[in-house]
């Protein structure tokens, strides 16, 4: 094979290497005396690769590695350029005043135009090699933004539409011996028109960009049979241990013949005839994961008549699907749940705009990603060259694809077959690539029409991958209610995602968004912005870590399966970036980075519960899952906890989670109904008891955190016994193991009663307020406890309030204790002297407002108690629906605030204390 050995070669080898590979091939781009020297523009920002941009042969890698043959010439290089009234007529023969390098668009430094146009021309010429006489001749386009008509010597060659998808003409017929005239007439109208965009604007502004108009990628030409494959749509099929392979041909051919390489030797062969799928054998398939992202090589030979294309490609073995895992609908990567940590990447640069400077500028991104510990990226609203997803697969980054969108929603029908036209074509070019796990049709509403029946069509499509019908469809745009994934966007987040349902997982398809400005990395100084601004790295880096940990609590309480952080780098004005947008700086602390990223993942492998956090454990065994462990007696039970179970049901099946007694590294469960108690095993039967502070009570009452034994979820191992774990046998709790001779050690369904998953709390609250009562909230920050929390046109502050006080003072200060509006766990606060107001958080500050009715509001109206953070017997207020945030007083006003944000009441100073509050005798009973 050694056409396969050198291509794939290629595409790793030094940029001189590839120089004189392509040597072997005669080049001849056109300049003349008419046309203007090639010039690069100045970039606003200068990336790490600017000043490496070849001037004739940029990007001369191999441009589609899962399809690649022996033998190509690159087109890339300096082209004659103009702007056109229209596309009517070629100007054949004709020197055109600009010059442009080509791939770069041209609103791109690099480009050498640096300005759009709606209708241009893109002139050169070629010479095709001696050594291709007798075979045809294919012009290959990457991508072309928006529609493109190519002429050869005059003669017109083909047109297309759609600024994502490659696309190929048979030039041989036009061609002719020596120099050959390659004409491109492009039309690009941008957001002008009903066409898929994604964030390119005429205008750009805010989370809109600079436009890339014309010729984006690779153009190359290249010989062929008159018979040739055009595509590999490659499916692994684990279960049967082989690689479902359809070869699409144009052309005549009599057959197709299949071979998997492994280490240069053939494991695997199938024929078939063209377009049928050859089920080729992967004997002991090594499979592809994040972990071990291992690709087998292909080879594929068309044979008999009309036979002679040989191409090669790759392919990794995998699965892609849903299970319940631990209770809970999870997706899963080759039958197991893995956590999917992504960033939100939009594939922008200064200097190229769309285009990456250099192949080694579009393997440093995701290089960087995958080194911060991230195991997903979400390609945003972008379709990216070939390499970009082969670098995905050999990295080991699972990859969400977007559609790129529409700027509005499309009124005629024209556009929506063109814009599905336009989706298939998208779905069709990248069903191969390893790395894809999630389509994603829509995002935020933008240019949304019918989702429900576009996720049906993609999934249609493509089976062997998950569909969401609209990425933030809890804030944006509507949620077509099927496809396998609700997706929520929370900015800053994470808050308090939706629940996954039998059908969808859950996942955060956004949240983040945390910026800082680094003065001389700016797209324009002065201008950018973020969801939260930060003055420092150290208080980025705090912020990121302190909002990712979170995620952790999430995956077992809310079932989260999936998060993606928005952004690896600053785009233009967003400045929220790991990196600045010229890839220069790092702006936050990586090690410290990575670490809580690796901490996310372990947290889905059942090894982590939140120490001082209260939870729940649900049952997960089949047929039993409504059952939660509880204590409802000294012995320890499993019995049925619902939505509607009673007070003392909920509290009993709920536990706080400290460090355990008898080893920190492990737990003790302490009863949230009956506090100071444990549990704990005695004569292997689990019970609760108080502790009694011997060393064998803190032994019974330890227990190491392990995966759960049934997968998903979390197995209990008992520390002073290892190898038992915390099991329910009709409805008993035990220690057991699955070999004993006692009847709660019997191995039927042992890995499963031993496996439980960690939810929500049925009581959220830790600490317990006087229901129905009034009270009044004291401060209790040393200098200020002489005031108190109260109203005063319609707005949250604190105030002095004294005996002497006036009655509106003292009555705005005082606060009748509900059951939660949105949750009776929790609490809201009924105001005293307005019956029917409750206090309430809107764009963080707190108010008094009159309940109107609406889910949002009864939310933020509904606050958990916990226990003070800065005083014994005192409690500080969780919101509910932003649970990183705590109700807090600062500067006379009160807020809900988090703990190290970019907002001046977000301050760590006198955080602990200024969220604590004293419930008092009421100043107005």
């Amino acid at each position: 094979m050694p056409h396969l050995a050198r291509v794939r070669r290629a595409l790793t080898r030094p940029l001189g290497a590839l120089v004189a590979l392509l040597l072997t091939v005669t080049l001849a781009a056109v300049p003349s005396a008419a046309q203007a020297v090639y010039q690069p523009k100045t970039p606003p920002l200068t990336t790490p690769w600017t000043g490496q941009v070849s001037t004739t042969n940029p990007l001369p890698e191999y441009p589609r590695p899962q399809l690649t043959r022996p033998d190509w010439q690159s087109l890339n290089g300096q082209w004659q350029f103009a702007a056109a009234p229209n596309l009517n007529t070629p100007p054949t023969g004709q020197n055109l005043a600009e010059t442009v390098l080509v791939p770069y668009p041209i609103e791109s430094a690099l480009s050498g135009i640096m300005r759009h146009e709606d209708t241009m021309w893109y002139r050169r010429t070629f010479t095709v090699p001696s050594g291709w006489s007798g075979r045809r001749v294919q012009l290959n386009f990457g991508a072309v933004t928006h529609r493109a008509q190519v002429w050869v010597n005059g003669t017109s060659v083909g047109s297309h539409t759609g600024g994502f998808d490659p696309f190929s003409f048979d030039i041989t017929s036009a061609l002719q011996s020596g120099a050959n005239e390659i004409i491109v007439g492009v039309h690009a109208p941008v957001d002008a028109a009903d066409i898929a965009v994604g964030k390119q604007r005429r205008n750009p502004s805010g989370i809109f960009y600079t436009a890339a108009s014309g010729i984006w990628q690779t153009v190359w030409i290249e010989p062929t049979p008159a018979a040739r494959i055009t595509r590999l749509d490659t499916t692994p099929d684990l279960s049967a241990g082989v690689l479902d392979l359809v070869a699409q041909v144009a052309g005549g051919a009599q057959g197709v013949r299949a071979e998997v390489l492994q280490n240069g030797n053939v494991v695997g062969t199938a024929t078939g005839a063209p377009g049928s799928h050859l089920r080729v054998p992967v004997p002991n398939a090594r499979l592809w994961t994040p972990d071990d992202p291992y690709l087998y090589d292909l080879r594929v030979t068309l044979t008999g008549t009309g036979g002679g294309d040989v191409v090669g490609g790759y392919f990794g073995m995998r699965s892609i699907g849903k299970a319940m895992v631990g209770g809970v609908l999870r997706p899963v990567l080759n039958g197991e749940f893995v956590f999917q940590l992504g960033t939100l990447d939009q594939g922008y640069w200064p200097d190229g705009v769309y285009t990456a400077p250099t192949d080694a500028a579009l393997r440093f991104d995701l290089e960087e990603q995958k080194a911060l510990g991230f195991n997903m990226v979400r390609k945003h609203i972008k379709v990216e060259p070939a390499r970009w997803y082969y670098w995905a697969d050999r990295l080991g980054l699972m990859v969400w694809q977007d559609m790129p969108s529409m700027a509005r929603v499309p009124n005629s029908s024209a556009a929506r077959t063109a814009f599905e036209g336009e989706l298939r074509a998208m779905v069709d070019h990248l069903k191969g690539i390893t790395s894809i796990v999630l389509w994603v049709p829509f995002n935020e509403g933008w240019g949304e029409y019918d989702p429900a029946r576009i996720a049906d069509l993609v999934k249609s499509w493509d089976p062997s991958r998950l569909v969401t019908n609209n990425s933030g469809s809890n804030c944006c745009g509507f949620d077509g209610g099927n496809g396998d994934v609700i997706d929520d966007h929370i900015y800053v987040g994470p808050g308090l995602t939706n629940l996954p349902t039998a059908s969808r997982i859950a996942v955060l398809g956004e949240y983040g968004g945390l910026g800082l400005r680094v003065p001389g990395h700016e797209w324009s100084p002065g201008n950018g912005f973020g969801y939260e601004m930060l003055p420092n790295s150290a208080a980025l880096t705090q912020r990121y870590v302190g909002i990712t940990a979170q995620l952790r609590d999430l995956i077992s309480t809310r079932g989260l399966s999936a998060s993606v952080y928005t952004e690896p780098t600053d785009v233009e004005n967003e400045l929220n970036g790991f990196y600045t947008y010229d890839r220069q700086v790092k702006k936050m602390d990586f090690p410290q980075v990575r670490a809580v990223n690796e901490s996310v993942i372990a947290a889905a492998q059942g090894t982590y519960l939140p120490v001082h956090s209260s939870v729940s454990f649900k049952v997960t065994t089949g047929g039993f899952t409504d059952r939660s462990l509880s204590l409802s007696g000294a012995p320890a039970v499993t019995s049925v906890v619902t939505g509607s179970s009673g007070e003392t049901a909920k509290k009993e099946a709920t536990f706080w989670v400290r460090p355990g007694l008898a080893n920190g590294s492990c737990v003790s469960l302490e009863s949230r109904a009956y506090p100071g108690e444990y549990l704990r095993h005695s004569g292997y039967r689990v019970r609760r008891d108080p502790n009694n502070g011997t060393a064998l009570f803190a032994a019974d009452a330890t227990f190491c955190v392990r995966p759960g034994l049934a997968g998903g979820g979390s197995s209990l191992e008992s520390y002073n016994f290892p190898g038992r774990y915390l099991r329910h046998i009709q409805s008993e709790v035990y220690i057991s193991n699955n070999s004993g001779a006692n009847a709660w050690d019997n191995p039927a369904n042992f890995a499963a009663d031993a496996t439980w998953g960690p939810t929500t709390p049925w009581w959220k609250s830790g600490a317990d307020l006087p229901v129905g009562q009034a009270r009044s909230f004291q401060v209790v920050t040393p200098g200020y406890t002489t005031r108190h929390l109260r109203h005063q046109a319609s707005l949250a502050r604190t105030d002095v309030v004294t005996s002497a006080s006036d009655a509106t003072l003292k009555a705005d200060a005082t606060f009748v204790i509900r059951p939660g509006l949105a949750d009776p766990t929790c609490y809201s606060f009924e105001s005293r002297n307005f019956p029917g107001h409750y206090l309430r958080h809107s764009e963080y500050r707190v108010r008094k407002d009159p309940r109107d009715g609406g889910v949002l509001f009864d939310q933020d109206a509904t606050y958990c108690a916990q226990p003070g953070r800065f005083g014994s017997g005192d409690v500080t207020l969780v919101s509910l629906n932003r649970p990183d945030t705590a109700l807090r007083h600062y500067d006379s006003e009160v807020w809900i605030a988090v703990n190290g944000g970019g907002n001046p009441r977000d301050t760590t100073t006198n955080y602990d204390a200024d969220t604590t509050w004293r419930l008092v005798p009421p100043w107005t009973p």
